[in-house]
């Protein structure tokens, strides 16, 4: 049977063997290890015909990671559903633990700023540039500074 097989894929090109589907619809083909018609022997590929053929439409993450990690044979068997299922439930009982978590931390930083445990942070903006000796000050120095293109003349004070 293997030889009928071998000579209908070495005449007809190659045969591929559909694997699984996600739940995007994204397909995916093994294409087993072969000999061609001259006699050389083909690896074993895996390949996906995408759900959405167009490259500029492709959204991060349209492939589960399972799947990728099945395509580029960082493992040996595809995944089932019932472990793409399991995964899947996993991720969003860690997304709702984060935002649980993040919620309580919001909370208790509020509490503490309340309390006064933590300081506020300032909302004064310092004028300048930041490598100016004058950064950050107000009151007008004795020396000329410049910022960029400008040019501010310092203040002549007489010394006593």
């Amino acid at each position: 049977m293997s030889r009928i097989a071998g000579v209908l894929r070495r005449t007809f090109g190659i045969v591929r063997e559909h694997v699984g589907t996600d739940t995007s619809g994204n397909k995916y083909y093994k294409i087993p290890e072969q000999k061609t018609w001259t006699g050389r022997h083909v690896r074993a590929k895996r390949m996906i015909e995408a759900a959405n053929p167009n490259e500029y439409e492709y959204i991060e993450g349209s492939i589960p990671m399972e799947w990728d990690a099945w395509i580029r044979g960082r493992r040996k068997e595809p995944p089932s559903d019932k472990e793409l299922l399991n995964n899947e439930s996993y991720r969003q009982n860690i997304k709702l633990k984060v935002k649980e978590v993040e919620e309580k931390d919001l909370a208790l930083q509020a509490k503490e700023y309340e309390d006064g445990l933590v300081a506020t942070l300032p909302n004064t903006a310092a004028k300048g540039h930041a490598s100016t000796a004058s950064f950050g000050k107000q009151e007008i120095s004795e020396d000329p500074t410049s910022t960029a293109n400008t040019f501010q003349p310092g203040s002549w004070i007489p010394k006593k």
